[in-house]
């Protein structure tokens, strides 16, 4: 007679490896690497923080750069420092994302794209109540509508490229466009927008071997953030607190592998690493290892988040009697 020890034994062995058999038939699209040397890489808000420390980092990898923004004095700067620490020059276009036949220009100008960053951002916490209307146009223009000017502008070159290695569109979302946390409803907008664009453009696309990228980096020590915290209400400081600053080398590795892996969500940090296992949905998942952990942590998951929105509400709540 055999050991019902032994048979359960066998059976929790050989039930998590079928489930993994499973996983690794069904996830799509398939993994794949997207190689960066000796190739153009053309990224947006280029001039400072995340996307000057994507340059920098790539132009090391020996690809071919160029960096947009709109200010042409700090494009200068940036060439001057990536010059400086690799010893390479960058090309530089001043355009506003928000002016698609500016973004058309300055794609033709630059030439066929092999890995398009759309990091543009703006942002400025505050109350809805107490925005005005032109500063949330000002986000949802700069955040969302500038990045679909920029695929709509480089898509064409991408699609008809005679290299057909695979390439890559990126966008440089947040970690508040994978939660919304009071003061952000503006920004948090945007920045969700920005994955409903990045799903459903990876099915679009993924026939021509283009790879779409969604980044979540927190809070990132850069000059913008100096500027965002004047303004920011103190319960806003106070409950994305619970997820540290990072600084924008790091974000720009994180950013970079997760681009060069095709990976479709990027997280920078473990607080983006827990918010991407919960927030996966119907995402798109090419590592069958990661969808494993996805459903068997989903349920735990969904519970440390409403842990976490009864930290946040009973802050707001304690905030609200405070100033009563």
């Amino acid at each position: 007679m055999a050991d019902p020890n032994l048979s359960f034994l066998a059976l929790a062995i050989l039930l998590p490896i079928f489930f993994l058999l499973f996983l690794k038939l069904i996830v799509r699209p398939r993994p794949i690497r997207i190689p960066i040397k000796s190739r153009h890489v053309f990224i947006t808000g280029g001039s400072s923080g995340i996307g000057l420390a994507l340059a920098r980092q790539a132009a090391a990898e020996g690809a071919r750069v160029t960096i947009l923004a709109r200010n042409l004095e700090k494009l200068e700067e940036a060439k001057a420092s990536i010059r400086l620490s690799t010893g390479i020059d960058v090309a530089i276009i001043s355009a506003d994302v928000c002016d698609f036949e500016a973004v058309k220009e300055a794609v033709a100008t630059a030439g066929p794209i092999d890995v398009l960053v759309c990091n543009q951002g703006v942002f400025v916490a505050q109350e809805l109540e107490n925005q005005e209307m032109k500063e949330i146009k000002g986000m949802i223009d700069v955040n969302l509508i500038g990045s679909f000017n920029l695929v709509k502008a480089a898509l064409p070159g991408m699609k008809n490229r005679t290299d057909r290695k695979p390439v890559s569109i990126a966008f440089m979302s947040s970690q508040a466009g994978q939660v919304g946390i009071y003061g952000y409803t503006a920004y948090s907008a945007s920045k969700f927008g920005l994955r409903g664009l990045a799903e459903a453009l990876q099915q679009e696309v993924v026939a021509d071997n283009i790879h779409v990228s969604l980044i979540f980096p927190p809070d990132t020590d850069t000059p913008g953030l100096v500027e965002e915290n004047k303004r920011k209400p103190r319960l806003t400081s106070i409950i994305a607190a619970s997820s540290g600053a990072m600084q924008a080398d790091e974000v720009a590795k994180k950013a970079l592998d997760g681009i060069k892996s095709g990976c479709f969500m990027v997280p920078c940090n473990l607080e983006g690493f827990l918010l991407s296992i919960a927030t996966a949905g119907l995402s798109p998942q090419r590592s069958y290892l990661m969808a494993f952990v996805e459903v068997i942590s989903a349920g735990l998951l969904r519970i440390a988040g409403l842990c976490f929105q009864w930290t946040w509400y009973g802050s707001i709540e304690k905030w609200h009697a405070q100033q009563k």
